[in-house]
């Protein structure tokens, strides 16, 4: 095998291997995104009215 073809295939074998890396985080990214979900948006809890009283700590 000449220093040429040696050369090649390790370009080669580089650029799939960086392509499936690359196919794997985008499958991930999409798996995970939340991009398709509308946001769901919480009411307000009403305020809590406390009763006031007496310290007794006399």
């Amino acid at each position: 095998m000449s220093l040429t073809m040696a050369i090649l295939m390790l370009v080669g074998m580089w650029l799939s291997v960086a392509a499936a890396m690359l196919w794997g985080v985008m499958r991930i990214v999409r798996r995970h995104s939340q991009h398709h979900l509308p946001p769901q948006v919480q009411p307000k809890p009403a305020p809590v009215r406390r009763i006031r009283r007496h310290a007794g700590a006399h």
